[in-house]
């Protein structure tokens, strides 16, 4: 592969990958009149679907409540394509002010959308069971019939109509503009490195360094970075876990985590069975990390060797390897999922380069129906760099295939929505281990597998820990100091690093650029549920062979549209089954003794 510079790579090609966002909107020459046209239309539709129906749904039969179902759902998609735009334009870059006030104003003017529609659910909810069920075994329903069973679940929680409006229209001046503080502070976060100023990303890439001096050296000026801003972040936490605490005690839930549990569809029970195993299997990755430590030759690593690389073969990957790598993949497993994937590039469904002011990390917008996904990356040309275009594209298919469920359907519980993309991720990282050339590079290749696998199992769900310990001392106790926001981080990573790792000072600051704790609250647990999920449907996969594909692409096309029990059937999965947490666990113990097993085969132990 060619080697490049990941912090200044000559890869004229990448520079390229940018999205065309003119799909969202009629006017691409006039972006901000286009979003307020889409908007407009939406928020007269709303008010005579007010009008048509409020205090009435109660009366409404079988083809009258698919009616005022389908209106809503064409309502809505005028509303998600005006915020997909929005939040897009504003992602590629944070610093502009005429993104950020565009933002702000599809936040206002889609709450009022929102705020005029409230009753609609509030009455269907209010429904008895019998008029309820009645309904919905009506025909013409299939589009929405789980959308509205899940609804009614919610009935416990709700407010009156008058509350419901209020906190709607109070969110954008609260909830809503506090989480956007946090991600301009983010994004505007540069890291001072010898040769020059750095995005936060870029600079968190050179932690994968095998020189310890350059990782040492990163972790001190990342911590310096992090502390210019670091009270305003921390006090738009505190705001927005104060925030929670009142909107959960105002509609009843038990506990923090509960309004996440219910809208992932996933019981109390259930979650707390996975992050009781997850942490009860915590010696998985202090093991790993004693191992890596021998392969580098340390005694003991600190925080910043976890994601060292354990040879100096720095592997650097051109986006267009990357590119045909992912696609050539993707089209070998299934030739519709290839098809899809090379849309996303051919039509300009990726924005890619690293550049000042955009949002960091990388996601899958998944757009609405009648338009498609969107993906963006920073790629900085390291071969984990390619394991992410794959996550992403993972999600990307999925929301594709999905999309045919429609508006209310197409988008799966969070607990589920990893499945794609780790499934995606796995077999990109079957075909660069088939390549590897030396049992070194297969040795770095199953290193980098099972550092994912502990990133997005163990550490989210120490994350989990993180935020579980910071939403109950704001409800106990009252609002959290920079310096306890930095003790409770350090407790919860070291609960799960036991002696391995070494967390040093500077590193208590690090939690100041998590944006899920801001946008997410409860959300990193769903990365543990998706990866075991996805780990056992791939293990399916392994042993059926081609048959399973047609059964995996029935599962991504049924979106949302089931139960997570019921998709889990789909493809042969009991998620009810106790059990099934510790047996993707022992999947990623399997994964640590083959890494154990190449170290040896390398020489290296």
């Amino acid at each position: 592969m060619t080697v490049h510079d990941p912090h200044g790579p000559n890869d004229p090609e990448l520079a390229e990958v940018s999205w065309d966002l003119g799909h969202l909107i009629a006017d691409a020459g006039d972006p901000a009149s286009a979003v307020e046209a889409l908007l407009e239309q939406a928020r007269r539709r709303a008010d005579a679907f007010a009008a048509q129906h409020a205090g009435k749904v109660g009366e409404l039969d079988g083809p009258g409540l698919a009616g005022a179902a389908t209106e809503l759902g064409e309502i809505k998609e005028l509303v998600t394509r005006a915020g997909t735009y929005a939040h897009l334009s504003f992602s590629i870059d944070t610093a502009d002010p005429a993104r950020g006030a565009l933002l702000q104003r599809v936040e206002e003017k889609r709450t009022g959308i929102e705020t005029a529609l409230v009753f609609f659910q509030l009455e269907w909810a209010a429904l008895p069971d019998t008029k309820a069920e009645e309904l919905l075994a009506a025909d013409g329903l299939g589009f929405v019939r789980h959308h509205l069973v899940t609804a009614r679940r919610h009935r416990p929680h709700l407010l009156d109509e008058t509350a419901e409006k209020i906190l709607t229209e109070k969110a954008v001046s609260g909830r809503t503009a506090w989480v956007r503080l946090f991600e301009e502070q983010r994004s505007a976060i540069q890291v001072e490195l010898a040769e020059g100023p750095a995005a936060l990303e870029t600079a968190l890439a050179r932690l994968h360094s095998p020189d310890r001096d350059i990782r040492r050296d990163t972790a001190e000026r990342v911590s310096a970075a992090l502390q210019p801003g670091l009270r305003t972040r921390a006090y738009a936490f505190n705001m927005l876990l104060a925030d929670k605490a009142t909107d959960d005690r105002l509609r009843s839930y038990p506990h923090w985590l509960a309004s996440r549990n219910l809208a992932n569809e996933a019981t109390d029970e259930s979650v707390r069975a996975l992050l009781e195993a997850v942490r009860g299997r915590y010696e998985l990755p202090r093991r790993w990390y004693r191992l890596k430590a021998r392969l580098l030759g340390l005694g003991r690593l600190a925080d910043y060797d976890r994601m060292a690389a354990i040879t100096r073969d720095e592997e650097r990957v051109p986006w267009r390897e990357a590119r045909d790598l992912v696609n050539d993949t993707y089209a070998d497993f299934s030739p519709e999922l290839g098809a899809i994937v090379r849309r996303f590039h051919d039509e300009r469904w990726i924005d890619a380069p690293v550049r000042p002011g955009k949002r960091g990390g990388a996601f899958c917008s998944y757009g609405t129906p009648r338009v498609h996904p969107y993906v963006l990356l920073n790629y900085t040309h390291m071969r984990r760099d390619v394991l992410t275009l794959a996550h992403e594209l993972g999600h990307g298919v999925h929301a594709a295939l999905g999309a045919e469920q429609g508006i209310f359907h197409m988008a799966t519980p969070l607990t589920l929505a990893e499945t794609a993309s780790v499934f995606g991720e796995t077999l990109v990282f079957g075909r660069l281990l088939e390549r590897a050339p030396t049992p070194e590079s297969r040795l770095a290749l199953l290193a980098e597998s099972v550092e994912g696998s502990i990133m997005t199992v163990f550490r989210q769900v120490a994350l989990n820990r993180f935020e579980h310990l910071v939403h109950t001392y704001r409800r106990e106790e009252g609002e959290l100091s920079v310096e306890h926001f930095g003790e409770l981080w350090a407790a919860s990573q070291e609960e799960m690093l036991g002696d391995a790792v070494e967390v040093t000072d500077g590193y208590r600051t690090w939690w100041s650029y998590v944006p899920h704790f801001i946008a997410t609250p409860g959300y990193v647990y769903a990365y543990a549920y998706g990866q075991l999920l996805a780990l056992a449907i791939y293990g399916r996969y392994e042993s059926e062979g081609k048959a399973f594909v047609p059964r995996y692409l029935e599962l991504l096309r049924a979106g949302g549209s089931r139960s997570p029990q019921e998709l889990g059937e789909i493809v042969g999965i009991d998620l009810a089954d106790p059990g099934f947490w510790d047996r993707g666990l022992d999947l990623v113990e399997r994964k640590l003794d083959a890494t154990e097993t190449a170290a040896r085969e390398a020489g290296r132990l």
